[in-house]
């Protein structure tokens, strides 16, 4: 069957230039955005409970945006100083740069994967003389902490977000011929929203190792799956399942 409708499960893109709109123009296909789940901060005094002193670390681990937010917003409320020498470890260029909403990069040090072929990790382990704090949700945990225990860094996961369903009861008549899954949480979520979800026709792709995993988990069937070889993202692995059922 061929794909005309794809649901993505995160919200759109800001910018016109996604890659996802070329990718509707080129196919003619319809591509809609719909958050899957959303944020909820985890208030002052529940952070205290955990007795986290942000002056004890050296350095910051930030896997999303929300994660930045929320450590700020924290900070910001406790009456916090961030230190200049304290250093930020980011999964990504796109958080890192994310970062000059609440630092002056001239004055921190901000490190993030700039090799393909490497993660951030591999930053991380040569540096293993920092005391690490990650800032994360309450949920399925980032793929990364199993690699930081796996390495045995030392670190401490601080509580300062929650990722809870989104109400999506109006899709229950609405039909897609692809789902795009970025979390585990957001298969929670579609399975929270309809108990008695059946994939017949649709497919679905997924990811990141944690989410395929999911999807599996779940008893579906993974049609496509990224990061692949060769094919580092979504909207890459989604035109190449494209080229083959299109025809």
């Amino acid at each position: 069957m061929k794909v005309k409708s794809i649901l993505v499960t995160q919200p759109k893109p800001e910018s016109d230039k996604s890659p996802y709109f070329d990718l509707a123009k080129k196919y003619n296909l319809k591509i809609d955005f719909r958050e899957f789940i959303h944020v909820e901060p985890v208030d002052i005094r529940t952070f205290l409970e955990d007795k986290i002193d942000v002056s004890k670390y050296t350095a910051v681990i930030f896997t999303s945006k929300n994660a930045v937010d929320h450590f700020f917003r924290i900070c910001k409320g406790l009456f916090i100083h961030v230190p200049e020498t304290f250093n930020y470890y980011c999964v990504s260029e796109s958080i890192a740069y994310y970062l000059q909403k609440f630092v002056v990069y001239k004055r921190r040090k901000v490190l993030y994967n700039k090799n393909a072929n490497k993660s951030l990790i591999d930053v991380i382990k040569v540096n293993t003389h920092e005391k690490f704090l990650l800032p994360c949700s309450d949920s399925i945990k980032h793929e990364l902490v199993n690699e930081l225990m796996k390495h045995k860094i030392a670190f401490k996961e601080a509580i300062i977000f929650r990722v809870v369903p989104s109400d999506l009861s109006d899709l229950a008549n609405v039909n897609y011929d692809m789902i795009v899954f970025f979390s585990p949480t957001t298969l929670v979520s579609l399975y929270k929203n309809f108990p008695k979800f059946k994939q017949k026709e649709t497919r679905l792709a997924a990811f990141g190792p944690a989410t395929c995993e999911a999807v599996l988990a779940a008893g579906l069937t993974l049609n496509i799956q990224a990061p692949i070889p060769g094919i580092p993202s979504m909207t890459m692995a989604i035109e190449q399942y494209i080229k083959t059922v299109n025809k």
